[in-house]
Order: C-alpha cells, then structure tokens, then sequence
C-alpha cells in the first residue's frame, strides 16, 4: 500500500510553526495553494490547515490570502 492510501493522515500544525512564519513564507503557502499544483492532495492539505491556522493565530499575515480559505463568516445570533 503506497502512503498515504487507505489510511486518514492527521494534520498537526504547531505553535512554534506558527509563531515562526514570515510575511514572505506565508506569500509562498498562498503562491502554491493558489497553483494547486501539489504531487498529492495530502501537500495540499497540510498547506492549507497551517493558511487556516494562522488566520486564526496571526491573522495579520493572511488578510491578503483569506480568500484561499473559503471561510463563511460566522453569525452567532
């Protein structure tokens, strides 16, 4: 079985990742999430939650790529 096939990879985005990210890293994440040009769906993924993570944690570094997300906004009411 080839990795990854048949099996549900967890995708885990540390703190120290986050905290780590530059404004030109994150210009990079989107530069290839916006190419979507990954060898497997899995690459694309893992960029894709840390994008997410950081909207969340750094959310400064994402407002020009929040559109990458897809992200609803959320009514509480």
């Amino acid at each position: 079985m080839a990795k990854g096939e048949g099996i549900m990879l967890s995708v885990h985005v540390s703190s120290e990742a986050i905290l780590a990210m530059t404004p030109s890293q994150v210009a990079e994440l989107a530069r290839r999430l916006e190419a979507d040009a990954y060898e497997n769906a899995f690459e694309g993924l893992q960029d894709w939650h840390m994008l997410r993570a950081l909207a969340f944690r750094r959310p400064e570094l994402v407002e020009s790529y929040l559109y990458l997300l897809d992200l609803e906004p959320y009514d509480e009411s």
